[in-house]
């Protein structure tokens, strides 16, 4: 994606969205990135993102899906410090038009892959 994209980007920076093993890649969609900022500006709260862009050999050693989204640029976690938080960042999520998301103890997973179910919430 281009400068003039990111300079249209209210809340992220490129980098947030790269892969967290140092190899570089960042692959993320446009979509979502869109999704993501206006949710956060929706929320008007920080979206700290734990994990984009992934590498194979990141999920791997994270032990993340072989099929997992986020090697496709498809996918992000966002983290997520207490119930309140959660709960406020997921409606923001849906009312933005996310239709996956994934609940968990310190994040939410969400993506735009349509090659998967649609309007699922998944809680681990």
């Amino acid at each position: 994606m281009n400068t003039i994209f990111w300079k249209s980007i209210k809340h992220f920076k490129k980098s947030e969205f790269t892969c967290k093993c140092g190899c570089g890649l960042n692959n993320i969609n446009k979509d979502l990135v869109l999704l993501l900022d206006m949710a956060r500006d929706e929320a008007n709260i920080p979206f700290i993102i734990n994990s984009a862009t992934r590498c194979h050999s990141h999920n791997e050693k994270i032990k993340g899906s072989p099929t997992s989204s986020h090697l496709y640029g498809l996918a992000v976690d966002i983290k997520v410090s207490d119930d309140m938080q959660r709960y406020y960042i997921l409606s923001k999520l849906v009312k933005i038009g996310f239709k996956r998301l994934g609940v968990y103890k310190d994040f939410i997973h969400c993506d735009i892959d349509t090659e998967k179910s649609q309007n699922v919430i998944w809680y681990k």
